[in-house]
């Protein structure tokens, strides 16, 4: 029978990235009104502690941990400080991401390199660390923030089209591996959202013009319109959704 409970999340842990700001932190905030026990990561320590705070201020139950997810080894380590310290983890939220923008004739290679490390090696790397925790215990949900550019692009965006488009398969091929032992691995892919890296691009009338005109609700995102999805997709109401990635982009690629 499905219920309020269904979506409830009391008792678990769950680990974002790049969670000190933007979609990351709205994740997690989402994850821990359902009752998870969040743990925020993200490389600047000062930043991630305030939204630590922040959140404890909410009555939510969080935590920070500052490390590299570029950094294995660092990964690694954290995955046993964290189980030791908090908890078990039981969600997994890769979504430490960056652009570098630049075509692809331009683009240098140290450009590509950060991209796909952060993008996407971060997520191999957090994403073996924590189910190797969780195959033990038949159970888990590792979420992979993917993007509308893994389906699409736009000029000069090469490394993230390519970073984003290997994450969307890195989920599907985490999704055979890990399946058959009780742990479920599944993408978000966001369309254009509003948010402090965005700002810019909001602020600039013919791009959100472009946006509106691309996109059938007609407006660029809001955070609260992304946060069911995590908490969806890391709930038992998803225990049968392994491998897809949903789409959360107001029907912009619909469009196309």
């Amino acid at each position: 029978m499905i219920d309020a409970q269904t979506f409830r999340l009391d008792g678990r842990v769950a680990l974002v990235t790049g969670a000190s700001t933007g979609i990351g932190l709205a994740l997690a905030r989402a994850l821990a009104q359902s009752g998870a026990t969040v743990v925020l990561n993200a490389r600047q320590a000062e930043r991630l502690h305030a939204a630590r705070d922040g959140l404890r201020q909410q009555g939510l139950a969080a935590h920070a941990r500052a490390f590299d997810v570029c950094d294995q080894a660092a990964c690694a380590a954290a995955v046993d400080d964290i189980e030791g310290a908090v908890g078990a983890i039981d969600i997994l939220v890769n979504n430490a991401g960056i652009a570098r923008r630049g075509h692809i004739q331009d683009l240098p290679a140290a450009d590509w390199h950060a991209v796909m490390r952060t993008n996407v090696d971060s997520a191999y790397y957090l994403g073996q660390a924590v189910a190797r925790r969780m195959l033990p215990r038949r159970r888990g949900r590792i979420i992979n923030i993917c993007s509308v550019m893994s389906d699409i692009g736009r000029p000069g965006a090469s490394a993230y089209i390519a970073s984003k488009g290997a994450l969307k398969m890195l989920t599907k091929g985490m999704a055979l591996d890990l399946g058959p032992h009780g742990i479920t691995a599944n993408g978000i892919a966001p369309g254009y959202f509003r948010t402090e890296l965005t700002a810019p691009l909001v602020a600039d009338e013919k791009f959100s013009a472009w946006i509106a005109g691309h996109t059938p609700v007609g407006r660029w995102g809001e955070l609260e319109d992304l946060e069911a999805a995590a908490v969806f997709l890391a709930s038992d109401a998803a225990r049968y959704v392994n491998g897809h990635v949903l789409v959360v982009d107001g029907g912009m690629t619909a469009t196309l």
